[in-house]
């Protein structure tokens, strides 16, 4: 059940986080006019994850976990044919939509899900896991979209290279071969729909803090002014996140003459595979440093990273970007664990809230992408420093009720 709870993760973040390429093949074969019609793509994914976070927690209440599993693949799954078989510009923003919802509808089932399946005691070591597996698969659908492009160019696909490729060939628009990755997202997602149909899932009891709290609740938790900076603090955070890799290859593209099909997809897959590493760092130096200084040397770095990818060099930008990744692979869980820690009850509520941030995957791209129509693409990058700021200035004002514990160096080897 474990496996295929790590294997249901590894399908989210596979089909999730492969924007960041893609922008430079829809803006060219869509003939889009200016980035803002890109960034609607990202806009309508986290837009649907946003509005469907909390009636998914409704549907598991009233129909269990098994139907809103297999809702979370269904949506996707129509939705990736849907483009598949009709890869026009309102169709995709369409299928983005239907994709997050599905998305949204997963994510809310599989962190309870995975606590019971491994149990509480094993639940730390599990949430680490799946984070890994997120990330290995954000680091090879990069990948497999260059191979496909590979395979698939018009101008050098001869029939008869192997049974799957021919089958895409026979599918896929010739002028569009990056929209054979929909088809590899179909055939994965009813791969998950039968996993799921075969499979009998455990009862999952929520905790507190996995509940969604009363009415009251959220009032009492809404007139609180530190409510509304933690939820400005995680929006910011996915605005960074999703701002750089979805604007990244397209950067490279247009600054640097870098191929987005090759390496702006190659460095894509190195954020996704730094911010992978940098979660196992960060596990360790969370033992050692306290969170808010960790905050606070990340957001530096980060704005150290970001101004050379901007200004710098082809090759130091081939650099600074991925390493963007591994700056900001602590920031989420820093900010989450410093607003639950400073709230002293209706954490439940308090972190329903925080997960609805995660809409600044909609809000962070669509203002990058309105900025640089205006000015530049290199400006409207900049503003994701803004983003960071913000996130650096909570490690100076944030006062939890608990800090994380740290221990001395020597002590935590003797430790091990």
């Amino acid at each position: 059940m474990l496996v295929l709870i790590m294997a249901f993760w590894f399908t989210i973040s596979f089909i999730t986080n492969i924007l960041g390429p893609l922008i430079p093949d829809i803006i060219h074969n869509f003939n889009l006019n200016d980035l803002a019609m890109a960034g609607f793509i990202p806009t309508s994914f986290f837009l649907a994850y946003a509005i469907m976070s909390i009636p998914a927690g409704l549907l598991i209440d009233r129909f269990g976990e098994k139907p809103v599993l297999f809702g979370g693949f269904l949506m996707p799954f129509i939705g990736t044919i849907l483009f598949a078989c009709m890869h026009t510009y309102p169709m995709l923003l369409a299928s983005s939509f239907i994709i997050g919802l599905g998305m949204a509808m997963l994510q809310t089932v599989l962190n309870p899900l995975q606590r019971t399946v491994g149990g509480e005691e094993n639940y730390a070591f599990v949430a680490e896991l799946a984070q890994f597996m997120f990330g290995i698969a954000s680091f090879l659908s990069p990948l497999v979209y260059t191979y496909l492009i590979r395979e698939l160019d018009p101008a050098t696909y001869t029939a008869g290279k192997g049974f799957f490729i021919d089958l895409l060939a026979d599918v896929t628009p010739r002028e569009m071969p990056w929209v054979s990755l929909y088809w590899v997202f179909a055939l994965i997602l009813l791969v998950m729909l039968i996993a799921v149909s075969l499979s009998r899932f455990p009862k999952i009891e929520l905790k507190e803090d996995e509940k969604s709290g009363s009415k009251d609740s959220y009032l009492a938790l809404f007139k609180q002014k530190y409510v509304w900076l933690f939820f400005l603090g995680i929006f910011c955070y996915v605005s960074t996140e999703q701002g750089t890799s979805i604007f990244m290859s397209t950067f490279l593209e247009q600054y640097h003459g870098v191929n987005p099909q090759t390496d702006g997809a190659q460095a894509v897959s190195y954020f996704w595979g730094l911010m992978t590493a940098g979660c196992l760092v960060g596990m360790l130096l969370l033992k050692l440093i306290d969170s808010k200084r960790l905050l606070q040397i990340s957001g530096v770095l980060t704005i150290v990273l970001l101004l050379s990818a901007l200004f710098g060099s082809k090759g130091i930008a081939l650099i600074a970007f991925p390493a963007v990744g591994f700056s900001i692979s602590m920031m989420y869980s820093i900010v989450f664990s410093l607003a639950l820690n400073s709230a002293s009850q209706h954490h439940g509520s308090f972190a329903g809230i925080l997960c609805s941030a995660i809409v600044g995957g909609a809000g962070g791209p669509m203002i990058v992408s309105t900025i640089a129509d205006a000015t530049s693409l290199r400006t409207g990058m900049l503003f994701i420093l803004v983003f960071v700021g913000y996130i650096t200035f909570i490690g100076f004002w944030a006062r939890p009720l608990i800090n994380n514990k740290t221990v001395k160096l020597k002590k935590l080897f003797k430790k091990a």
